[in-house]
């Protein structure tokens, strides 16, 4: 999509959401991403547009939804139960299922197991 295409600022061509090019948007809209820099979160409102680039990666098109930081909540605090429940997530995605041990790093999806585990199954296959 080059620019041209992606300058919808009515929302005519792309289902009522207005989308701007890369860099384009206008002033008080902001990416989930820069709202929660600035300790803030979407709260809750309508998309109030988006953006579009083509990504060279993916060979395709990419969109960011924007929202208006006027209308923005803060963050809410960590409860003591949510930091409790996180630790134990994490530690459950570095802990090893073949042998048990906390490999002090999330254990890679495409092995399964921590490194050493790996590298033993390797060898025995």
């Amino acid at each position: 999509m080059s620019r041209p295409q992606a300058w919808d600022p009515t929302g005519e061509r792309h289902g009522g959401t207005p989308t701007y090019p890369w860099r384009m948007a206008p002033r008080g809209l902001f990416t989930r991403r820069q709202l929660r820099a600035k300790g803030l979160r979407p709260g809750g409102q309508e998309v109030a547009a988006q953006v579009c680039w083509r990504s060279r990666r993916s060979k395709g098109l990419r969109a960011a939804y924007l929202y208006r930081i006027d209308r923005a909540k803060p963050v809410r605090p960590m409860t003591p139960a949510k930091a409790a429940a996180l630790a134990k997530a994490n530690t459950a995605r570095r802990t090893c299922p073949a042998c048990g041990h906390d490999a002090g790093y999330v254990l890679p999806a495409h092995l399964g197991t921590c490194l050493p585990c790996a590298d033993t199954a390797a060898l025995a296959a």
